[in-house]
């Protein structure tokens, strides 16, 4: 057991290395923010600036940082699907961009491409479509099939 959470914390140190490039811009965007009323907090293990002053609301991932427009992430949104076909599916903002986080520790400075080159912001990313999956139900956040989450990080 032991073993396990030893190999877990060095896969979680790997992640937050390879996704540091991506953190480091969301770091230094958050940065210049602050004197716009941008807030600095933790949650769960991410870097999340609040009041992000930059976009047309929700929030952006980042690597570890997320941007956020608003308050607190624990804030109910529509899902990408809800969003583009009708419906009243929400998920928690916060989760949602957990499963970013996770994507970006996996992907690393390839996140941003692949996340692209799936359609961007789209209910036809899958990346959306996953982190979406996330929220709803704390699993399956990685976008294809033969998943990593088998190996961890739903906490």
């Amino acid at each position: 057991m032991a073993t396990l959470k030893l190999l877990k914390r060095s896969l979680t140190a790997l992640g937050w290395l390879w996704a540091s490039p991506l953190s480091l811009f969301g770091f230094l965007a958050g940065l210049c923010a602050l004197p716009f009323g941008s807030r600095a907090d933790t949650v769960n293990g991410a870097l999340v600036f609040h009041h992000f002053p930059i976009g047309p609301g929700g929030a952006l991932t980042l690597g570890n940082v997320i941007l956020h427009t608003g308050d607190s992430l624990d804030v109910l949104t529509p899902t990408y699907a809800c969003a583009a076909y009708g419906g009243d599916e929400h998920v928690c903002l916060g989760d949602h961009e957990r499963a970013h986080v996770y994507q970006s520790m996996v992907l690393g400075p390839l996140f941003p491409i692949l996340y692209f080159a799936c359609g961007g912001v789209s209910v036809r990313n899958r990346f959306e479509q996953a982190a979406d999956r996330y929220a709803q139900t704390g699993s399956g956040w990685w976008p294809w099939p033969g998943s990593p989450n088998a190996a961890g990080s739903s906490s």
